[in-house]
């Protein structure tokens, strides 16, 4: 997961004789996407055509869906531009430029004696950072952290908020296999989207783009994966992944499977009621399989115990030298100590939730008002100026919200907060005032107002003054909830957050004195290269092969009778015979990814696309801690597989020519 600042060029010359220039690297990156629903995806023609993945894509598909067109389980192609069909909320960032500003964040925080004045002088510098640049350049600027403190840097974005969708298929050849296959390997999957990014009412002319190779890439090739890896934990210390291990892992299992019971349960009262909540479901079930794996991997000894040699290893070599030791000695034992403390109020961060849409608006309403007034430095994260019109995009989003979906959520999320806190718990007393959690969620939905995007806008505009005199409950108990809030924000920052931030500063730096800058750092859902190599794997006893074929698709559809997750769509049942059953449909390569890489490009040698990466296998999920290049692989979708089904199956021969420059 190699920033494009720190390429690993030799690395790649040693290994495959190949060495990235910087246009390579520059056309790479200006051809690379993120999209803020949680994934990527890139350019793949001149004329802003954007690829990602259907389940990245299908947050924007479920909000434009209704009783009569559910675009989710029928698909969407829009075969002239005016049919291209708007994103309710869907941002697309493109990033255009990387400064390190290293140096003005450590300058800010020098003068400062305590973790908490640190913590405040950092944050202030970095939102004024930020805030320089928006107004300097006009583009979305972030300051992000990398190597735990040992660098900053700041990221500039072009930002498109016209984004309109052109192509998806079917939810069942996208997710054929549904959860039972979901991380795993061989696999089926046409799991791929296309939008189109517009800026001033035209489509925007994408000078970077990644080539079409339909031929996609053979056993053995070398490849690159770039994309947004979202969150790893593979430089945090022992004590860290033992608080994952043992406190936040368990209660967030809890929370997901309560979750999927409520949503489930919701879901069998009827089709609309299955339709409304089957992207929540998705999602839980999603979370649900990647955790499960994470907290298997945190409880196998030989992951555990490879961590603690690491730690030691790299403790022991810091030690012996004695500037070092008084430098950086104490951070892990400050970390340790902190994760006790972060550990006594785990019960308020994990079950003092409502699992809500209606009511994270009311709390985002109630906190912007009040944040927006103080000094940009001071401000909660995620109300800083460069962050504000990215969050009002989301804030004002048109996307239904169904009121009966948010009581049972309501309802579920406050029945295990109750089994989970004493009856005293203050969060419980202002949220049910007495009432049980289905009277309290009831009560909540049926008098607000707040699925009103226009309500939403008015009391943003109307500012403090507007948000006090609204008597709507949903911001009624955001009001009431905002002082506890607040207090638990602070008390983390002060005793949990100012102190691993000033101790990851100091191993970040040791790690830079003692290894240098020959690795990576932890992903933080900005843009990273990843190498490997088209190949197989042991499994089972036996080979994973390095690609599925079409053959492959309607075998196993047959061996489960074309029942349950593993029937085909009726486009796909009735018109086998218009396909070359030989294509390849999936892959797999050794490359490095993590939730977030979703709808990233894979790519060859020459810049060309030859894949689509949708998942990772079983075997992949303990990496968030630890790396296995044997066994770890990236699941990906062929491009002759899309090529062919969008001529052959889809009609979308436009589409076609569009990717293949014709």
């Amino acid at each position: 997961m190699w920033t494009f600042d720190n390429p690993p060029t030799k690395l790649l010359q040693e290994k495959y004789h190949f060495t990235p220039t910087q246009e390579w690297l520059d056309h790479v990156r200006l051809s690379s996407v993120r999209l803020n629903d949680g994934g990527s995806g890139s350019f793949v023609s001149p004329h802003g055509l954007v690829l990602t993945n259907h389940h990245v894509a299908r947050g924007q598909l479920q909000k434009n869906s209704t009783r009569e067109h559910d675009y989710i389980r029928d698909g969407f192609f829009a075969a002239t531009s005016d049919q291209e069909m708007k994103s309710p909320d869907l941002e697309v960032n493109v990033l255009v430029s990387m400064e390190d500003v290293t140096a003005r964040v450590n300058d800010a925080v020098k003068a400062a004696a305590t973790p908490e004045a640190q913590f405040a002088a950092r944050r202030a510098a970095i939102a004024a950072i930020e805030r320089e640049s928006l107004a300097a350049t006009g583009l979305r600027s972030d300051v992000v952290t990398l190597y735990q403190g040992g660098e900053y840097w700041l990221y500039r974005y072009k930002k498109y908020t016209d984004v309109r969708l052109v192509f998806a298929p079917e939810q069942q050849i996208a997710f054929f296999g549904g959860d039972p296959d979901n991380f795993t390997y061989p696999r089926y999957d046409l799991d791929m989207a296309l939008f189109r990014v517009y800026e001033n009412g035209k489509p925007i002319d994408s000078k970077n783009y990644l080539k079409w190779n339909p031929k996609g890439s053979a056993d053995g090739d070398l490849v690159f994966v770039s994309g947004h890896p979202g969150n790893t934990e593979r430089n945090d210390t022992l004590a860290e992944l033992e608080e994952l291990r043992d406190v936040a892992e368990p209660m967030t299992l809890l929370l997901l499977r309560a979750r999927r019971a409520t949503l489930n349960a919701y879901s069998a009262q009827g089709p609309e009621q299955a339709r409304q909540a089957a992207s929540a479901i998705f999602g839980v079930e999603n979370s649900l399989k990647a955790n499960i794996g994470r907290y298997q991997g945190l409880l196998d000894k030989n992951v555990m115990e490879k961590k603690q040699k690491e730690e030691q290893d790299f403790r022991a070599k810091v030690m012996a030298n004695p500037e070092w030791k008084a430098a950086y000695g104490g951070a892990w034992d400050a970390i340790a100590a902190a994760e006790k403390q972060l550990d006594t109020r785990a019960k308020e961060r994990f079950f003092h939730g409502t699992d809500s849409q209606l009511t994270g608006l009311a709390t985002q309403i109630v906190q912007y008002v009040a944040e927006t007034k103080k000094p940009d430095g001071e401000r909660l994260p995620g109300y800083h100026e460069a962050q504000l019109d990215s969050l009002r995009l989301r804030l004002f989003s048109p996307a239904p919200i169904y009121p009966a979906m948010e009581i049972a959520r309501i309802t579920g999320a406050l029945e295990v907060d109750q089994s989970q806190l004493p009856a005293s718990d203050p969060f419980l007393k202002i949220v049910l005032a007495g009432r049980t959690p289905a009277q309290a969620a009831a009560a909540l939905v049926n008098g607000s107002k707040l699925a009103d995007p226009a309500l939403r806008r008015k009391l943003i505009e109307g500012g403090q003054a507007a948000v006090d005199a609204c008597d709507d409950p949903m911001i009624v108990l955001a009001r009431q909830l905002d002082p506890m809030r607040r207090e638990l924000i602070k008390w983390i920052e002060d005793n949990v957050q100012s102190v691993e931030q000033r101790a990851g500063e100091q191993l970040g730096k040791a790690r830079f004195a003692v290894y240098g800058k020959t690795a990576y750092p932890d992903a933080t859902f900005t843009l990273r290269l990843s190498y490997g190599q088209v190949k197989g794997y042991p499994m089972n006893g036996t080979q994973a092969p390095p690609k599925t074929t079409m053959f492959g698709l309607y075998d196993r559809a047959a061996s489960f009778n074309f029942d349950g997750p593993f029937y085909l769509p009726t486009r796909w049942a009735e018109n086998r015979a218009k396909l070359d059953l030989s294509t390849p449909l999936n892959f797999v390569t050794t490359n490095d990814i993590i939730g977030g890489n979703s709808g990233s490009p894979v790519i060859d040698r020459d810049g060309a696309i030859v894949g689509l990466v949708f998942d990772g296998n079983i075997e992949s999920l303990v990496g968030d801690f630890v790396y296995d290049g044997a066994a770890n692989r990236t699941v990906a979708v062929h491009t002759a597989a899309m090529t062919e089904a969008l001529q052959k199956l889809y009609g979308a021969g436009s589409i076609v020519s569009e990717l293949l420059g014709k």
